[in-house]
This record gives structure tokens, C-alpha cells and sequence, in this order.
């Protein structure tokens, strides 16, 4: 894979990520919280918190584990969209899912050639060493 490409999809994982961080606080906030003036939903967006540094470091282990966490915004957008009443609520879970499904196919999409990297270099290590 070209390293355009790869880069291209490294800046997707990021914004993706940093975007669904300002949708959930801007949503649980201003645009859309449950209760008139906030609440306590708002603390969704901690857990993303964690693995930002080391996706901005470009560390594989962080995006490897983050690409499986995101999962869980997808599938909070995913309910949300099915059950909120309110059209900016619905609105904003569809985005949520986007963001999360963007996050996910580009991480793992740019994973993939350290994956078969490091199953090559597993290979050539057991053959040398029979």
C-alpha cells in the first residue's frame, strides 16, 4: 500500500475520532442533551479521551484496541437512533454511527499491512528456527 494512502487513512481514524468526540459533547450539551441544560451523558465522551494520544502518536497497539472499542458508539448511536423522539437527537445518533463506522474501517484498514507484516516476520522467525 502506497504511503498516501496509508496516510490518508491514518488522518481519517484521527478526524473521525476527534469528531465524534465534539459531536457527544456538543450534543449532550447544547444541541440535544436529555435534560434542559446538560447532563450527565456528557461523561460518554471520558472513554475516547483514552486512546486519543496514542492514535495522534500513531501507536498500532492503541488503534488496534480503539478500532474494537468504537463499537460501542456505534451500537449507543445505533439505539439511539431506533428510540429518540427527537429528530435532532435521531439526527445526530445517524451521525455518531457514521463517524464511529469511518473510525472503525479506517483504522482497520490501515492496520492491515502491519498485520501482514508481522504474520511474514512470524513466519520467516518459525522457519528459521526449525
Amino acid at each position: 500500500m502506497n504511503e498516501s494512502k496509508q496516510d490518508l487513512l491514518y488522518w481519517l481514524a484521527c478526524g473521525s475520532l476527534i469528531a465524534l468526540i465534539i459531536l457527544l459533547l456538543l450534543w449532550e450539551s447544547v444541541l440535544a442533551p436529555l435534560r434542559p441544560g446538560g447532563s450527565w451523558m456528557l461523561l460518554k465522551v471520558l472513554p475516547l479521551l483514552f486512546p486519543l494520544r496514542g492514535i495522534l502518536k500513531r501507536q498500532i497497539y492503541t488503534l488496534q484496541w480503539s478500532s474494537m472499542f468504537i463499537l460501542l458508539y456505534f451500537t449507543e448511536g445505533v439505539v439511539r437512533a431506533r428510540s429518540d423522539i427527537l429528530p435532532m437527537s435521531n439526527f445526530l445518533a445517524w451521525i455518531e454511527i457514521i463517524l464511529s463506522v469511518v473510525f472503525f474501517f479506517s483504522s482497520i484498514s490501515y492496520l492491515r499491512p502491519y498485520k501482514r507484516a508481522a504474520k511474514a516476520a512470524a513466519k520467516t522467525a518459525s522457519k528459521s528456527t526449525d
